[in-house]
């Protein structure tokens, strides 16, 4: 899941000033979670916007905005008021930003209304926390399923720091050590062999960005 935090509203309205039609895109999965782009936040937006004096042509919240598809059906069935609009502000992820921008055939201004945060699980309370850094060398089989990449303040591969201390981590004393927890979930599935295999430093060619997926053939 991507973690979204919407703008504060004087950056949006600044952001809005030379546009007075507005045209509001929402995401019915990442964003509605995390409540920055669903309908309760779509519909308070334009109220906020119609408050500024913008006219709200029309609005839209895709299942998930960042698949062509999905936007694109949801653009046709809002043609006419797409073309009335001015600029479009899209209360997603960067990517939907991206995606809206990609299938928009009438080259309007795409805006954004959220800061994207990171990747993230959501625990049973709701609760959203970034377990993985998306560096395309997953480790997870070697390390009990605990990323030393995203949860060790240095990203290392073999072991703990020395600045570890009494299984707390140097940068942040009130976080676990990445490589205590490994040990320890290593040590309760009887795999500690895993943690003597030394990794090579990781191949960044892998991670080197932008990526890209070819499906189509």
């Amino acid at each position: 899941m991507i973690i979204t935090e919407q703008k504060a509203l004087t950056e949006i309205i600044e952001s809005l000033k030379e546009y007075q039609k507005i045209f509001l895109v929402g995401c019915g999965e990442c964003s509605a979670t995390c409540k920055t782009g669903g309908e309760p936040e779509v519909l308070a937006m334009k109220q906020e916007l119609e408050k500024h004096g913008k006219l709200v042509t029309g609005m839209c919240i895709p299942e998930a905005p960042c698949v062509a598809s999905k936007i694109k059906t949801e653009f046709a069935k809002n043609i006419k008021a797409l073309k009335e609009t001015e600029a479009i502000l899209v209360l997603a992820c960067g990517l939907g930003v991206q995606s809206v921008k990609d299938n928009d055939r009438f080259g309007k201004t795409i805006l954004p209304a959220c800061n994207t945060l990171f990747g993230a699980v959501m625990d049973a309370q709701g609760n959203f926390y970034e377990k993985c850094s998306f560096c395309a060398e997953c480790v997870l089989d070697i390390t009990g399923g605990i990323c030393p990449i995203t949860l060790c303040a240095k990203g290392l591969l073999n072991g703990p720091c020395g600045g570890m201390n009494k299984g707390k981590c140097e940068v942040d004393q009130d976080k676990d050590c990445a490589w205590v927890l490994i040990y320890k979930e290593l040590e309760k599935k009887r795999k500690l062999n895993n943690f003597k295999k030394i990794q090579t430093p990781k191949d960044f060619k892998k991670s080197n960005k932008p990526h890209k997926l070819i499906m189509a053939k």
